[in-house]
């Protein structure tokens, strides 16, 4: 073996150089494997990520990092400074979802918390974040290890309330990028699981990968009475019900045909009890997109549509909408994915593969787009592959459990091995080379 020195970036991918870097510091991945079990048996909700984040935490001193706590409520980060070069910020996401596991994994979480409204609720991994949490620690503790293999910084990043898609905001508001002496991160590095790719495969596109989205909050104000007597009110349930069918025809007679939109009504309460009619219905959206315009064109024509039928029915007072949460589209940075695309083809060879567009959101681009530095985002399969074969033979991928599903359960290997080695891949991608260099 010849060693050499080096101190040039490592954009150029090399299966070999990866390889054997990854292959020589990945770590026992059975400890990992035990800690994801423990995440997905120990879910938090959305701002309370507190058990999550101190195991973060206390692992990433272990391994040397410089560790900065409560960003943003429970996020943290942990720092590695090797010399000048490139500054890579990889990302995972901590929190659970308000749903009852119905998986019957032997480590399904039995887990209840009281909710932001305090109300007490199942909780559950339905999205995959336990599994996010565990592929960033290995990944840290593999380039920790393979600390001389590269030069620059690396930001380890773990983001709070990512459901509430306000985290990764909350965490810029509160000084990410400013109370700390780090440098400029040159480019954002995320990647999600999913099931509808199967376990040991990676994916990712440049452009939209990921929609825009907006949360509506909706109250229609009627004017109440007795069930009875309908003539001497104004039934509000009838109103926001007009408007959660007319919201439909906005998609389908609006957007000019080859544009995607979504318009969806997730929630909708009125009443205490079936004889009253009610003074006011409450419905909240969801908005997605790919396009700023379109996003734009969705919410104004959601606003119109709300006003309208409340002044054709009558209503006593203009109906309140709010904006409870606004994420923008993923987009994937052109250049810099196609970087990354050829380092993932040759280490992952066929396992590696294009990412279609989800109409699922994020707030990853959030800490790119705060500082205007590139950001890669990645798809990582997540499904049995003898299930996901079988599924495909018979066209019935689409029933495979989803995200936020209470049956999600992406399998543990080879998801886990691929996710620490996809984040390893992808810092090493963009962080310079070391001072020493295996050929």
């Amino acid at each position: 073996m010849r060693v050499k020195n080096s101190s040039g970036p490592s954009l150029a991918s090399g299966r070999g150089r990866y390889r054997g870097i990854v292959d020589r510091y990945r770590p026992d991945l059975e400890s990992y494997e035990s800690l994801y079990r423990d995440l997905h048996s120990h879910p938090e909700l959305s701002q309370q990520e507190q058990r999550t984040s101190s195991i973060a935490a206390n692992h990433l001193k272990r391994l040397g990092y410089s560790v900065h706590e409560y960003i943003g409520g429970y996020g943290l980060i942990g720092v590695i400074k090797m010399g000048h070069g490139p500054t890579v910020l990889l990302r995972a996401d901590m929190d659970a979802l308000p749903v009852r596991e119905n998986t019957g994994l032997d480590y399904a979480s039995k887990k209840t918390m009281i909710d932001r409204n305090g109300i007490e609720v199942p909780v559950m991994h339905a999205c995959g974040h336990d599994v996010h949490v565990t592929c960033l620690m290995g990944a840290a503790e593999l380039l920790s290890f393979a600390r001389l293999e590269w030069r620059g910084t690396l930001i380890c990043l773990f983001q709070p309330a990512e459901e509430f898609i306000t985290g990764a905001q909350a965490m810029v508001d509160n000084g990410l990028y400013s109370r700390f002496d780090l440098p400029k991160p040159d480019i954002v590095l995320g990647q999600h699981v999913f099931c509808i790719e199967k376990a040991g495969a990676v994916a990712t596109s440049p452009g939209p990968v990921l929609a825009a989205c907006d949360g509506l909050k909706i109250r229609i104000f009627g004017k109440g009475g007795h069930g009875s007597m309908p003539s001497s009110c104004i039934d509000p349930i009838v109103i926001a019900s007009h408007i959660v069918v007319r919201l439909q025809t906005i998609v389908s007679r609006e957007l000019q045909p080859g544009k995607v939109g979504v318009i969806t009504c997730g929630k909708f309460h009125a009443g205490t009890a079936s004889n009253i009619i009610p003074d006011y219905a409450d419905i909240e959206l969801t908005v997605r997109s790919y396009d700023t315009s379109v996003q734009k064109q969705l919410l104004d024509a959601i606003e119109r549509t709300v006003r309208a039928e409340c002044n054709a029915s009558r209503c006593p007072k203009e109906p309140v909408i709010e904006n409870t949460a606004h994420a923008p589209a993923t987009v994937n940075s052109a250049k810099e994915t196609d970087v990354l695309k050829a380092s993932f083809s040759t280490y992952f060879e066929d396992n590696a593969d294009d990412m279609e567009p989800l109409p699922g959101s994020e707030d990853f681009s959030v800490l790119a787009r705060a500082i205007n530095v590139p950001s890669i985002f990645w798809m990582l399969g997540g499904c049995d592959p003898v299930k996901w074969d079988e599924a495909k033979r018979n066209g019935k991928i689409s029933e495979i459990p989803t995200n936020h599903s209470a049956e999600f359960a992406p399998v543990i290997e080879p998801t886990l091995r691929t996710g620490v080695d996809a984040l390893a891949v992808a810092a090493l991608t963009f962080l310079g080379s070391g001072t020493v260099r295996y050929v």
